[in-house]
């Protein structure tokens, strides 16, 4: 298989999907809570609340599992991703969530609550795809 041919599957994938499940530990407890997603390429964003359990939990351990896919189609594909987690609160990144994004939870793209997660992958893992099968990129 080759590297690009992955790499535009997950893309695929990650760009078709938006709600998936968000898995952290805290106090060597998982965590898990669907969430919206939203992609560049292959690294994933987030809104979420800086007041939010979430949020600490991730400044205490910012590695993260997360599932995204799994539409209803013949094969169900899905990506595991595992990666790490950073706690934006940069403008420009949260304007462009606004604008890509929902605009529930938060009345406006100015509240001072609302922060963005950006996801850096370390690995990626296609799951349900006959033609990706265990197909596995460590980045």
């Amino acid at each position: 298989m080759e590297w690009s041919e992955a790499v535009k599957r997950i893309t695929e994938i990650l760009s078709e999907s938006k709600i998936g499940v968000l898995s952290t530990s805290h106090n060597n407890e998982p965590n898990a809570r669907y969430m919206w997603f939203y992609n560049d390429g292959l690294t994933l964003y987030a809104k979420t609340n800086d007041a939010s359990p979430k949020y600490d939990e991730l400044k205490d351990n910012p590695k993260a599992h997360i599932l995204l896919g799994f539409h209803d189609s013949p094969n169900h594909a899905f990506v595991e991703f595992y990666g790490a987690v950073e706690r934006v609160d940069d403008q420009g990144t949260i304007d462009w969530l606004w604008e890509e994004a929902d605009q529930k939870f938060f009345d406006s793209k100015e509240n001072p609550h609302l922060k963005a997660l950006k996801i850096t992958p370390s690995a990626i893992k296609i799951m349900n795809d006959d033609e990706f099968e265990d197909v596995k990129l460590t980045l």
